[in-house]
């Protein structure tokens, strides 16, 4: 379970870093960033960051500016990459929302994906391991939010593992994937045609039966052009209401889908988190 540090910078009193490492899961090499807050001793809090379709473990770390906020409370914040890398595969390469950085955090099933394409047991069983072992944080204390394809992760990863992520939120998340065109794609391509197999990946259909009880934060721009035909917050938001899951939908006024949203609500996420994480 060893790590290589790639390069280190100082930032807000802390140190952000990037590191890889061979993934058991995914049978590939995997990249990681950690931002540690000055004076963060063994058994801080963490938050892991899911980023979207495109998107590696560099974006959300270089571009939202939430280590500020996080090294305000101590927190350990953590975005891993999207998708394994380097592999090839056939049609890997062809589209932006399937296959490399579009992991969409599942455990593939079908060939050739289902060797290498298993980022919901990556993040939730392989990159805690790490971040204990090497960062000594507390996974009593973990929470989980991302964007887009990130925010589906992050809802479906907490609502699954309502024991291990204690906070969740998601800015402008795919709510419904199993009814939505990139969720359809992905979900076949990585599932198979089994339609029943999806709502497995799907955080409006696991409202109904997850333990988790928190409160969710969700932001959504008006002014995105995946609302309607992609993220459907509506599905979300009904399906928590029936369940009795408090959920938080935030519509803002002329925002759209990218890292200036992103940027603009970030340290209100992790707020949300440190209220529960760091108390």
């Amino acid at each position: 379970m060893a790590i290589e540090t790639l390069k280190q910078h100082r930032m807000f009193g802390g140190v952000q870093g990037f590191f890889t490492h061979d993934s058991s899961e995914t049978g590939t090499r995997m990249r990681f960033s950690v931002f540690q807050p000055a004076g963060a001793e063994r058994g801080a809090p963490v938050l892991v960051y899911l980023s979207g379709l495109t998107c590696t473990d560099e974006n959300f770390t270089t571009k939202a500016g939430a280590q500020r906020v996080a090294a305000q409370h101590g927190l350990v914040l953590v975005a891993p990459d999207t998708s394994p890398r380097g592999l090839e595969l056939p049609g890997e390469h062809d589209s932006y929302d399937f296959g490399s950085g579009a992991g969409f955090y599942v455990d593939a099933t079908e060939e050739p994906w289902s060797k290498h394409y298993r980022m919901y047991s990556y993040v939730v069983e392989e990159l805690p391991r790490l971040l204990e072992t090497h960062f000594g944080v507390d996974l009593g204390r973990m929470g989980v939010f991302g964007h887009s394809m990130g925010g589906h992760g992050a809802l479906v990863t907490a609502f699954r593992n309502p024991d291990r992520f204690r906070s969740v939120s998601a800015l402008s998340p795919i709510c419904a994937p199993t009814h939505c065109p990139w969720g359809k794609k992905a979900f076949s391509g990585y599932l198979g045609t089994d339609e029943a197999a999806w709502k497995q990946y799907d955080a409006s259909e696991l409202a109904a039966t997850t333990r988790f009880r928190g409160e969710i934060l969700v932001d959504q721009g008006s002014a995105d052009e995946f609302l309607e035909r992609e993220l459907m917050p509506e599905r979300l938001t009904a399906a928590c209401s029936a369940a009795g899951i408090p959920l938080t939908l935030r519509m803002h006024d002329g925002y759209d889908h990218s890292y200036y949203f992103i940027a603009t609500f970030a340290a209100d996420h992790v707020e949300h988190h440190a209220r529960v994480l760091c108390n």
